[in-house]
């Protein structure tokens, strides 16, 4: 069984030496309209600001339910970037360039 077949996909830019890699998980309600969406926003987010220094894993919490409670969701898509330091949460579309930018610390 891949990983997609139990709920996750995982994807990254294009390998980079230069600056700090950032890991994210993105939780997503299955082919809901806001979860295809933020799927599409967040990967065009990371291409275009974070080019070569990202980690993605998406999982469909509709395949594993059980991980909604272990990382403490509230709300689905929610955007967690795990690494660098702090963590951070985002809930939402991930439609709001402007709101990832400011809470990433991304000039």
């Amino acid at each position: 069984m891949n990983e997609t077949d139990r709920g996750r996909e995982s994807f990254a830019g294009p390998p980079d030496d230069n600056g700090e890699k950032y890991i994210f998980k993105l939780y997503v309600t299955g082919a809901a309209p806001s979860s295809m969406r933020a799927v599409v926003n967040v990967r065009k987010f990371c291409e275009t600001y974070l080019a070569g220094r990202f980690e993605m894993e998406i999982i469909d919490i509709f395949k594993n339910p059980q991980i909604a409670k272990s990382a403490q969701l509230i709300a689905a898509p929610t955007l967690i970037k795990e690494f660098p330091l702090p963590v951070r949460r985002f809930i939402g579309d991930m439609s709001k360039t402007e709101k990832l930018l400011g809470g990433l610390d991304i000039a």
